[in-house]
Formats: structure tokens, C-alpha cells, sequence
């Protein structure tokens, strides 16, 4: 019997030191994990008045319609309604993504992240007149993040940041042309002329 309360005071003792360091020890370095992630811009999504997407396959260029029913209107390479869903998906990630992680990296290293030829720069301009770039380079290993630069300096530092962020951004920008566009409606059919046998039934 002696045992089983030794036994039973042992595990009491451990449960009671790991909520100790788990809530009390464990809580500077867990709200300094959160502080490490970062906004990645500041910028508000009724802010931006066009939106440039370039990556290695095609450059498009989408301007707000000034009438606000309208939406956004592709300018390049066509001249069309823009994909309303596309266009918004893009955006909230710009305006709502956070950076995971930021790292501090040799200039001259940036190709091994895949940002001397990014797969996809996006470009905003705001209403203010300022731009806004975000450079989207290789997955990591597991293809957990995509490593990026927001707003890169020009020329870089010998020191550089790179960020981490989502790869929702890699779903956003490779799209093909036509799911960029807003989807036609397909044409109404005209109904069928009524036979001299139909209008005798009537």
C-alpha cells in the first residue's frame, strides 16, 4: 500500500512540474514565438489600386474599375473583367499573411532560396501613390513556407531578410490566363418556336 502511494505522490510531483514549466517557464518563450511572426505588409485591401503579377510564364497587370460594381479589369496582356475570386484570394494573403519567420542572410546567397529568379514578383500600387513588392522564391525543404522578400532594398545589403510565408502565395499567382479572367455566362438559349400540332393542342 506504501507503494502504490509513493508510486501515486511521484507522478503527482511530475504532472504538477510539467504544468509549472509548461504554463509558468514555457510562457516568455512561447509569446516570443508568436513575436517572431510578423505582418508582412500594413497596408489595408481598399487601399490598393492596381495589381501587377509577373512570374516566369506570363505578366499581367490588373487595375480597380472606378466603378465599384464592376470590380477589378485585367489591362495586360488583355483587356477583360478580371476573376473576382482570383483577384480576392490574392489580396486577402497580402493584406492578412504573416511572415513565420524572418532569417538574415549573405546578399550573394539569395539565388540558393530561389530569389535571384523568383518564381512569381507581386507589385502593388496604392491609392497614395506608393508600391509594394513581394518577391516569392523556392519552398523550403518539407515545402512547408516559400522563402520571400518584401519590399527588397535596391541594391542589397550584404545582409539581407528573408522571409518565411505561406505557399497559399504559390497557389494565388500561377494561374493560367484564363482563370485570371472573369468566366462568360454562357449564352441564353432562345426558346424553341411552337409547331402548328402545339397550338392546335392549346
Amino acid at each position: 500500500m506504501k507503494r502504490t502511494t509513493l508510486i501515486l505522490l511521484l507522478l503527482a510531483l511530475g504532472m504538477g512540474g510539467f504544468v509549472y514549466f509548461y504554463e509558468i517557464q514555457g510562457t516568455p518563450q512561447r509569446q516570443e514565438a508568436r513575436e517572431k511572426q510578423q505582418q508582412i505588409f500594413t497596408f489595408k485591401e481598399d487601399q490598393i489600386q492596381s495589381l501587377n503579377v509577373k512570374t516566369r510564364n506570363q505578366t499581367l497587370q490588373f487595375d480597380r474599375a472606378k466603378d465599384s460594381k464592376t470590380g477589378w479589369q485585367m489591362q495586360v496582356p488583355d483587356k477583360a473583367p478580371a476573376s473576382e475570386g482570383a483577384i480576392a484570394y490574392l489580396l486577402d494573403l497580402l493584406v492578412s499573411s504573416k511572415s513565420d519567420r524572418v532569417l538574415t542572410v549573405p546578399a550573394a546567397q539569395l539565388s540558393d532560396y530561389g530569389l535571384q529568379q523568383p518564381q512569381a514578383t507581386v507589385e502593388v500600387k496604392l491609392q497614395d501613390g506608393k508600391t509594394h513588392r513581394l518577391v516569392l522564391g523556392q519552398p523550403d525543404f518539407n515545402r512547408s513556407f516559400l522563402y520571400a522578400q518584401a519590399d527588397p532594398p535596391t541594391p542589397q545589403p550584404a545582409q539581407t531578410s528573408v522571409l518565411l510565408v505561406s505557399t497559399n502565395f504559390e497557389n494565388a499567382v500561377n494561374r493560367t490566363l484564363a482563370e485570371w479572367k472573369q468566366a462568360s455566362a454562357p449564352p441564353k438559349k432562345s426558346p424553341e418556336p411552337q409547331t402548328n400540332s402545339q397550338n392546335n393542342q392549346k
